[in-house]
Parts: structure tokens; C-alpha cells; sequence
């Protein structure tokens, strides 16, 4: 059973009846989910080439290219230049994702513990490194 079927057909009873909800609205639910990748060589504009192909890979959408809002210069940045890629997954896509990576993607990595409780801020944000 996918995970946006589960959801709707187990999951949503459940939490109403645990936390004392009166309406399926007042579930917490996946709305959105952002993967995003930032780069440390800006120099070479082959390696963002790379970062783009293997984030429309691994979320089969076509990324976004981010730039850098203003000029740091201790880090050479110049306002402008290509800092990274993001992709936001909605609806089905986002719970597809979430499915692989919970259940194929974090139980193959090697020597895989959990995840710490300090990858969650409380507001419903997992980081991942």
C-alpha cells in the first residue's frame, strides 16, 4: 500500500482519535517537500551541471538553480552567482519521495542508526546531510 493511501485510510483516524481531533483537516499532513543542494566549487560550472542531473534524478523533476542574494566576501561571493539547486515536490510526488527515502534509502545506507534528534527543528523539518 503506497503511503498517501495509507495515510488517508489508517494514519488520519488514528492521529484524530489520539490527539483528540473532531475534523480530518486538523491533521498534520505532507504539503511540501524541498530537497535542496548547495555547491562549494562555484568556479567550475561543470560540477553544477553534475548537482542539477543527479537532483532531477534522484526527484524526477527538473531543479531550480539558486544564486546568491548578496556578495560575502570572505567566501569570494559575488551577488548573482549560481550557488546551488532546489526542487519542491507537492502532492503525490511528495509522498512518493518520502515513501522511497523512509523505507529503500535510509535502511540501505551502511551503518544506519536512525536518525538523530537533532535533525528535527519541531516545526516539522527534517535536515538531512
Amino acid at each position: 500500500m503506497m503511503l498517501a493511501e495509507r495515510f488517508t485510510t489508517e494514519l488520519i483516524p488514528t492521529l484524530m482519535e489520539t490527539l483528540g481531533y473532531s475534523n480530518p483537516m486538523q491533521v498534520p499532513r505532507v504539503n511540501k517537500v524541498v530537497v535542496n543542494m548547495g555547491i562549494a566549487e562555484k568556479d567550475d560550472p561543470k560540477i553544477l551541471d553534475g548537482c542539477v542531473a543527479n537532483l532531477a534524478k534522484m526527484t524526477g523533476q527538473q531543479p531550480v538553480v539558486t544564486r546568491a542574494k548578496r556578495s560575502i566576501s570572505d567566501f569570494r561571493l559575488v551577488a548573482g552567482d549560481p550557488i546551488g539547486c532546489k526542487v519542491s515536490l507537492r502532492g503525490q510526488r511528495a509522498y512518493a519521495f518520502v515513501e522511497k527515502l523512509f523505507r529503500v534509502v535510509l535502511p540501505s545506507t551502511r551503518d544506519f542508526r536512525g536518525l538523530s534528534p537533532d535533525s528535527f527543528d519541531g516545526r516539522a523539518t527534517i535536515r538531512l546531510g
